[in-house]
């Protein structure tokens, strides 16, 4: 009878064990959650309320303190923000570099209205400084996932109001606190292949710095800011992809962002006198 009890509190201990253990595993669990099953997004639609719509239907509700993440194309075709580009007439300095790189002129003539200046250029690729400060291949102007064969996607014009105004939305549809982040894809220097990156945020502090906190072993941290909106916006992308797989956003659930109100995705931007890539 005795060894019958014993073994019963073993078990129940060792289910307890298991659980406890499960639980602590469970806190330090990020999850990233495709928004299935949204309509081709056209200029006018309320994509706040789609993503909304969207995770209701999936049973993946919004929930405080997640983190959604919207591809930019999508919201540029929300916006309207989008040329077709039989419309355009290039110039004679975008038909010379087309030239030069082997690039439609049009297109050129797009990347190049979208931009501040061009950064490098050879062997194909054009990097250009957008108007936003960012640095990218072809001013982030987006050929993928645009319905039209000759039509693109540019950035949108402030992607931090956009971001903005789709935090606000889902607050007021929900009544759920989140952050919102829009992103692109970029390549990075010295490093090959493409990541997602955050072009626009509501809602959260795009770095964490953590300058001033100490290591497993006492070591002060003196160099630590990590690009978060960055690092979130990367995450996103393993779901939402870059090809046909018509997922384009992304909740992120788990993760304590820090908070901020005041913030914008230019915080991302490294000063050109400190830049030694440019």
């Amino acid at each position: 009878m005795f060894s019958a009890q014993q073994s019963l509190l073993n078990t129940f201990f060792a289910s307890s064990f298991y659980y406890n253990a499960r639980a602590v595993i469970c806190l330090n669990r990020i999850e990233v959650i495709g928004v299935n099953d949204l309509p081709i997004v056209k200029k006018g639609d309320d994509l706040a309320k789609l993503i909304f719509m969207a995770t209701q239907r999936q049973r993946t509700p919004i929930k405080n303190g997640d983190v959604i993440v919207i591809t930019h194309v999508v919201t540029s075709r929300a916006e309207g923000n989008t040329v077709n580009l039989d419309d355009v007439v290039p110039s004679n300095f975008a038909q010379t570099i087309a030239k030069q790189l082997d690039k439609d002129p049009a297109l050129v003539e797009v990347i190049l209205r979208e931009s501040k200046g061009i950064v490098r250029m050879g062997w194909g690729n054009l990097i250009t400084e957008t108007k936003h400060g960012f640095v990218c291949a072809n001013s982030g102007v987006d050929q993928s996932n645009v319905p039209g064969e000759r039509v693109v996607a540019p950035l949108p014009t402030n992607p931090d109001l956009t971001a903005r105004k789709i935090r606000q939305k889902i607050k007021k549809i929900v009544g759920k606190d989140v952050a919102v982040i829009i992103s692109d894809t970029h390549g990075r220097p010295l490093r090959d292949g493409e990541i997602n990156v955050a072009v626009g945020v509501a809602g959260i502090n795009p770095i964490r710095d953590r300058r001033g906190e100490t290591d497993l072993f006492g070591y002060q941290l003196r160099a630590k800011r990590t690009a978060v909106a960055d690092e979130l916006a990367s995450a996103a992308e393993l779901i939402i992809g870059q090809a046909k797989e018509g997922i384009p956003a992304a909740i992120i659930r788990g993760y304590s962002y820090p908070k901020f109100e005041k913030t914008s995705a230019k915080m991302l931007i490294r000063k050109k006198e400190k830049d030694l890539f440019i």
